[in-house]
């Protein structure tokens, strides 16, 4: 625990603290009071409100549209399921900087819906809320559905045997046993449209602002260190009870059912209802997931022999210091090496978690780990400027910069993908070859290795996705002649002019296939043991 422990002191609570301090002191005293008198202008009590309430419109809207489908993955059996799988999760994995820039080729001025009837929607909350399900579909199809696929089905078929309706048996079987699951899924969905930033910064123009979006205009456009200090208190504060909140949930799913496995339970369509219920899920997959990525692969081919695309080796001395393309390199880049410092950092928080003598400080530390995904990104981005800018850690000019700043995001996903896997070795396995004279660091070699091999490359997997698509902080500490590919694309659609424009989408575009290729991959390697994403 030791070098993960320093790692998250180091580079994320001192960050964070850092700027808290910075904006809440005043010669030496702390303003407490300051945080009353932020929360109670009139515009702030509107970003609170307002990041509220489209979070919790986000979350239903997405669970309305994505709870049939999970039904369908689990339940149901069709050519072509696990390719649509991949289909489904492909947005989850792409920058968020990426799904704003699709969903402003479909709705946006000029866009598809503007071109076929006239109407724009990217200057409505409509936009952002559609965003927000594109996003966050994959995390209640995977959640919900791979616990329904589970489920035996034989309980709800006694129940229709015993005369009940097929809704009554789902309401009254089916649900109370998904409930941990769905609610689950709802809090992870909550989350990540509470602290939406590049959709809402891209869609969402000078009227909509989240917490998040405040948080970065406060910092880097008003220099209000005081108020940007105080949201992140609070943004903080919320997010700790909504991760508390769904450890809760995840213990009560882990612990209270009984599952079967999942390659019995689904069967090929049957009747009528279940092939209806089957085309509308894929026609809303078509629509919502599809439609807006292939608008924006469409809108980068606008101009004729790839002009777009050729537009990006050139550097105009404005938007950037380099071509455009170079920030594609850059980004590979430090997305290795944030993968690198992920899976270590990563590795070694899971294998202490996995310990079954691990204490309940250990234990402590699992929750925690899971801060950076929820805590503001833009004051972690900020935070790094001021904290690490003195010897023996002035980092501010260094490369490594960036790689540190994404691999707090990547970390999570390597310990939640790894844990389950490690916590399911047989402990036999290791005190076995303990007794026959091996090392610790043999028994890992030997045994535990082989057996999270899979599971160690999926977490890499997804650590170098994660890291590829990281904005918030990286908007901040990217230097201008290393610009990032997020970074990149935010920059070109700051700025008027269909080449600009034309080069964002293409842009997005080569992130989108890497982050594709880098999933297809993932689905390959993945298995029943490796967790749900």
């Amino acid at each position: 625990m030791a070098l993960p422990v320093a790692f998250f002191a180091l580079f994320f609570a001192w960050p964070v603290a850092a700027i808290v301090a910075r904006g809440l002191k005043v010669d030496g005293a702390w303003r407490w009071g300051r945080i009353a008198d932020v929360v109670t202008q009139p515009d702030i009590r509107h970003v609170l409100w307002f990041t509220t309430w489209q979070a919790l419109a986000s979350t239903a809207l997405t669970l309305l549209l994505a709870l049939p489908a999970a039904h369908v993955f689990a339940r149901l059996d069709f050519p072509g399921k696990q390719v649509l799988r991949a289909v489904v999760t492909v947005p989850f994995v792409l920058p968020t900087v990426v799904a704003g820039s699709a969903f402003l080729a479909l709705v946006g001025h000029g866009g598809l819906l503007d071109e076929l009837w006239g109407v724009r929607l990217d200057t409505t909350v409509w936009a952002i809320l559609l965003a927000h399900v594109f996003f966050n579909y994959a995390v209640v199809v995977r959640t919900v559905g791979g616990l329904w696929a589970q489920l035996d089905p034989r309980q709800e078929e006694a129940a229709r045997m015993l005369g009940a309706s097929p809704w009554r048996a789902w309401r009254k079987v089916t649900l109370p046993a998904l409930a941990p699951a769905v609610a689950a899924a709802a809090l992870m969905v909550f989350l990540f449209t509470f602290t939406s930033f590049g959709v809402v910064q891209i869609l969402g123009g000078p009227t909509f602002s989240t917490i998040e979006v405040e948080i970065y205009r406060q910092t880097s456009e008003v220099f209000d260190l005081s108020t940007a200090a105080v949201l992140t208190l609070v943004q903080f504060a919320a997010v700790g009870a909504i991760l508390a909140v769904h450890a809760w949930t995840v213990r009560r799913r882990e612990s209270a059912l009984r599952l079967v496995d999942p390659a019995v339970t689904a069967r090929r369509p049957r009747g009528a209802g279940q092939w209806a219920l089957l085309a509308g899920v894929l026609a809303t997959i078509a629509l919502l997931l599809v439609l807006p990525l292939a608008v924006l692969v469409q809108r980068s081919l606008d101009a004729p022999g790839f002009g777009y695309y050729r537009a990006l080796t050139n550097a105009d001395g404005g938007t950037f210091l380099v071509a455009p393309v170079h920030a594609v390199w850059t980004s590979l880049q430090y997305a290795v090496a944030a993968t690198a410092i992920a899976v270590v950092i990563g590795g070694l928080a899971a294998a202490a978690l996995a310990r079954r003598d691990a204490g309940r400080l250990v234990r402590g530390f699992d929750a925690l780990l899971m801060l950076p995904l929820g805590v503001s990104a833009v004051t972690v981005g900020f935070g790094f400027l001021i904290a690490l800018d003195k010897p023996p850690l002035d980092l501010r000019q260094s490369w490594i910069l960036v790689p540190l700043a994404q691999a707090l995001v990547g970390a999570p996903f390597v310990v939640r993908t790894m844990l389950p896997v490690l916590r399911a070795v047989d402990l036999r396995l290791r005190e076995a070859a303990a007794v026959l004279g091996a090392s610790p660091w043999r028994v890992w070699r030997e045994v535990d290795l082989p057996l999270v091999r899979r599971a160690l490359l999926v977490a890499a997997g997804f650590a170098f996705a994660v890291s590829l698509g990281e904005f918030g902080a990286t908007v901040f500490i990217a230097r201008p002649d290393n610009p990032t590919l997020p970074v990149a694309v935010a920059r070109l659609l700051s700025r008027p002019g269909d080449l600009n424009y034309g080069q964002a989408m293409a842009l997005s575009t080569i992130l989108m296939v890497v982050c594709a290729a880098a999933l297809l991959l993932l689905e390959r390697l993945r298995t029943d043991r490796t967790g749900e994403f």
